[in-house]
């Protein structure tokens, strides 16, 4: 198991519970201001794990409201992106940093910034918050300052944790803390390396530009943005390497010096996409009636010649036979 530190107002005397949480926020996060109705009452608990560079915490605690200002960042910044993951159970969740806000309920995520103003707070009542925090320090997250104003946008915002890189991270906090984890202490590092990815390809697809990626990463999410591209548009003939780049605000010769490292080229992806969409057409039992020479049309093949001698190529018999052959195995 990972180690776990665990801090429960429970453990303290009354009078200093809600005193030891404002302290427990100010080490786990940065110094800010916590209000709360009835200190008194203060509840609270937390699991802290560390992984690597990395803060990982689930935490169920009656709702307070949180400001960092002007001062507190003064006082301390550790230059953190904060994430906070709303588990089911918990009280809604709002947000305000750089102009955004936010409301979030169970299965939402947010990202806050610890170098800028925010305020965070849920209405009070004996309802608890429930959520998984996760600090990243900034220096981590492969971004250049081209993307910084459109992740600036992001801050405070309800991104999702039900699609996407989003429910990849939310499925990965979700684990560190479940029976069915199964980490061991070496894990740590892995798990702080996958954590970062996954948020870093997550604020990257929300702010729906790569333009500032690192270099490798910008290169990586552009590889997959031409492979959709190519994937949709398999169909149209007039689909080449020329209309790609275009599509992409890339030159032919850019293009081609993305795609050096990858298996295929990119006028291989098309052809290899045209023959496998006009294979799954053959063969499916439902277009038996059409011709081969029109689905090799729908997949943008302009002769059926040249689609006859690709297909004879990549699958060793014509069409036709190979139609033939797979409609008697699946009868």
């Amino acid at each position: 198991m990972l180690p776990m530190t665990v801090f429960r107002t429970a453990d303290l005397p009354r009078g200093e519970r809600f005193d030891a949480w404002r302290d427990c926020m100010d080490r786990t996060i940065a110094p800010m201001e916590v209000v709360c109705d009835r200190p008194a009452d203060f509840t609270a608990s937390q699991h802290l794990l560390r992984l690597g560079p990395l803060v990982a915490w689930q935490t169920a605690f009656r709702p307070c409201h949180n400001r960092r200002r002007a001062v507190d960042i003064r006082r301390s910044d550790p230059e953190l992106y904060h994430l906070t993951l709303v588990l089911p159970g918990s009280v809604p969740l709002s947000t305000e940093q750089a102009g955004n806000s936010g409301k979030h309920h169970a299965h939402d995520l947010y990202v806050i910034d610890t170098s800028l103003p925010c305020e965070v707070g849920s209405p009070f009542g004996d309802s608890p918050l429930v959520a998984i925090g996760l600090e990243i320090p900034k220096a981590l997250i492969p971004l250049s300052p081209a993307l910084r104003r459109p992740i600036d946008r992001l801050l405070g915002r309800r991104l999702s944790g039900r699609r996407g890189f989003g429910l990849l991270v939310a499925q990965t906090l979700t684990q560190l803390f479940g029976e069915e984890g199964g980490y061991r202490p070496s894990d740590s590092r892995r798990l702080a390396t996958l954590l970062v990815d996954l948020v870093t390809g997550m604020l990257a697809h929300e702010s729906e530009s790569s333009a500032g990626l690192a270099d490798e990463s910008r290169g990586r999410a552009l590889v997959l943005h031409v492979r959709e591209h190519i994937r949709r548009n398999l169909h149209d003939p007039g689909l080449s390497p020329a209309t790609v780049a275009a599509a992409h605000h890339l030159s032919t010769r850019q293009l081609h010096r993305l795609f050096e490292t990858e298996e295929e080229t990119v006028a291989g992806l098309i052809r290899a996409g045209r023959l496998d969409a006009a294979r799954r057409d053959l063969t499916d039992p439902a277009h038996r009636a059409v011709p081969a020479g029109r689905v090799a049309v729908r997949w943008g093949f302009t002769s059926a010649a040249h689609f006859s001698r690709a297909f004879r190529d990549a699958h060793g018999v014509p069409p036709g036979e190979y139609r033939r052959r797979a409609l008697e195995v699946a009868e």
